[in-house]
C-alpha cells in the first residue's frame, strides 16, 4: 500500500517530512490535512495501531488549540469526543501524519521515518 502522509502545505514540519520521502524516493499520497482530515474510523484505527495516547494526535501548539481551549479540556473528554474534534478539523491534528495502514508516525522524527524505508 502506497503511504498516505496527511499534510499541512504551510507545515515547515510536513515541508521536512515530504523532502525525506522524497529525498528517500519512497512513494507517498500527500493528503491536504485541513481540507480531507481523516474520518473519526480512520483515526480510531492510526490511533490504536499507533500505540499512542490519543491525546498525542493534537496539535498543541496551533492557534485552534488555544482558542478552544484544549489543553484545560482534554483531561476531561472522553475518546469519542475527542475523536470527532479531530475528525472534523484537520488543524487540530498534529502533523504530518503518515500511515500504510498498519503502522503510523505523528510529527517527524527521522528515525521513524526510517521504518518506511526499511519497508520498501
Amino acid at each position: 500500500m502506497t503511504l498516505k502522509a496527511y499534510m499541512y502545505d504551510k507545515c515547515g514540519t510536513c515541508r521536512k517530512a515530504k523532502q525525506w520521502l522524497t529525498g528517500e524516493q519512497i512513494p507517498f499520497e500527500e493528503i491536504p490535512i485541513v481540507e480531507h482530515p481523516p474520518s473519526r474510523e480512520e483515526l480510531r484505527q492510526m490511533w490504536k495501531k499507533s500505540g499512542l495516547e490519543l491525546k498525542k494526535f493534537f496539535n498543541v501548539s496551533g492557534q485552534l488549540y488555544r482558542e478552544l481551549g484544549l489543553k484545560e479540556r482534554l483531561p476531561e473528554m472522553g475518546e469519542e469526543e475527542m475523536l470527532d474534534l479531530l475528525s472534523k478539523n484537520g488543524k487540530l491534528l498534529k502533523r504530518p501524519l503518515i500511515t500504510d495502514g498498519n503502522r503510523v508516525t505523528v510529527g517527524f522524527k527521522e528515525e521513524e521515518m526510517a521504518q518506511w524505508r526499511s519497508a520498501r
